[in-house]
């Protein structure tokens, strides 16, 4: 069984489970399926909004993309994530990529 598939079986049992979205949008990303990875990402961060992991990849998927502004957006977004929780690891991941795309 294909992990989209595997994933998804498990998410049917836990559907609010931000890990398991989490992983199924890294897997459709992998698949070249940029709009079902978005969709997952930006419900995971209206759900949870302190689940930093999301916003690195959703501005990586949104630069890809040509979305430029939104991708520094979700950056600063993260960054705000990051700070709220204490992640400085992950703040420090996201202002990285956030000064390598504007800078």
């Amino acid at each position: 069984m294909d992990r989209i598939q595997k994933l998804k079986e498990f998410l049917a049992a836990c559907p609010a489970d931000s890990f398991l979205k989490h992983a199924l949008a890294l897997e459709y990303i992998k698949t070249g399926d940029d709009e079902q990875a978005r969709q997952l990402f930006e419900g995971i961060l209206s759900a949870n909004p302190d689940y930093v992991g999301s916003y690195y990849h959703l501005a990586k998927l949104l630069e890809r993309t040509g979305d430029t502004e939104g991708a520094v957006h979700c950056y600063q977004k993260g960054m705000e994530a990051a700070g709220r929780v204490g992640d400085q690891h992950a703040f420090g991941e996201l202002r990285s990529a956030l000064e390598e795309l504007t800078f």
